[in-house]
């Protein structure tokens, strides 16, 4: 990808702060925070690769939500790390639409993942008896294909408009990566289109998905308020709690980012609020998926056995 129209051959990225005393503890902070994500996401994708009891769709959903916050966190989070080590972090034309394009497919996947995972607690909770003829392994495919044709729609459709802009003198991004809004501020020519396909494909990636999930809570709490015992209702409200706090964190930040008026947030305290989605949710998604859930501890302590007799 070439800047054939741009005078810009390469953009400077200002990172989250120019304070210098900052530069170093946040260097470490985030950089202990992607160590996380990476050992977090890839322990879970190893566990249920390893243990055939954790092959149900359930499993294969949130193998797939492992998978991509892995993936998205390291779109971001290494070059985001040189800003805090090096005077000036530079990112090239193509680099930075390159950026820009495997953010929005792995964050634009991962709405319509948590969509899926609603829908198959929903069918779990609600239609238990007919669970494994509904969540069929051709189903499961079915809509893991589509949660990622989703994401390269959305994903080509804001860099095919971002790359018909043209940049001139200014190549100072204010933001630590390549993100819609703070590249369309340096754009020396009209971003009406922009704005419109960012607020129609924004509000379909946040919109159709957060639906669903409204529809399908709704519909499984109201499952759960007809269930008898106080055992089962809090078994149902168990396997449901740890979507439901991944769910809120990811598509409150985002919408916040994205949705809102400029002049209710400035861009500069934007890119703080950006933060939550692109580094705290792939951080704490393994977390809040394994310390919360059974299954994931006792495959866990199932595997550290078999490697422990492995070696004695």
């Amino acid at each position: 990808m070439v800047a054939e129209n741009s005078s810009v051959t390469e953009f400077i990225l200002a990172g989250l702060t120019h304070h210098p005393g900052l530069q170093l503890p946040l260097f470490f902070l985030f950089l202990g925070s992607y160590v996380v994500t990476a050992v977090g996401n890839l322990g879970l994708l190893t566990l249920i690769g390893l243990n055939s009891h954790l092959h149900t769709p359930m499993y294969f959903f949130l193998y797939n939500l492992s998978l991509i916050d892995f993936c998205y966190s390291t779109v971001i989070t290494p070059k985001m790390l040189v800003s805090f080590v090096s005077e000036k972090n530079v990112i090239s034309y193509a680099g930075c639409l390159t950026q820009l394009f495997f953010f929005l497919f792995f964050v634009v996947s991962e709405s319509f993942i948590l969509s899926a995972m609603a829908y198959d607690r929903y069918v779990a909770i609600c239609n238990p008896l007919v669970y494994t003829a509904t969540v069929s392994p051709r189903v499961c495919l079915l809509l893991s294909s589509g949660v990622y044709v989703m994401g390269f729609a959305g994903a080509m459709a804001h860099t095919v408009c971002m790359a018909r802009l043209t940049f001139c003198a200014n190549n100072l991004v204010d933001h630590y990566m390549c993100d819609i809004l703070p590249l369309l501020e340096l754009s020396c020519t009209s971003t009406h289109v922009n704005v419109l396909v960012v607020f129609v494909v924004v509000g379909i990636d946040i919109g159709v998905p957060s639906l669903t999930i409204f529809i399908s809570y709704a519909l499984i709490l109201s499952s759960i308020l007809h269930i008898h015992s106080t055992q089962g209702r809090s078994k149902a409200f168990s396997t449901c709690s740890s979507h439901m706090i991944a769910v809120s964190l990811f598509f409150g930040s985002g919408a916040f980012m994205y949705l809102k008026p400029s002049s209710l947030l400035p861009l500069s305290q934007g890119k703080v609020s950006s933060l939550f989605y692109t580094i705290v949710v792939p951080m704490l998604n393994p977390l809040i998926y394994s310390l919360r859930n059974k299954d994931v501890k006792a495959a866990l302590k199932k595997t550290l056995i078999k490697k422990k007799d492995s070696f004695s």
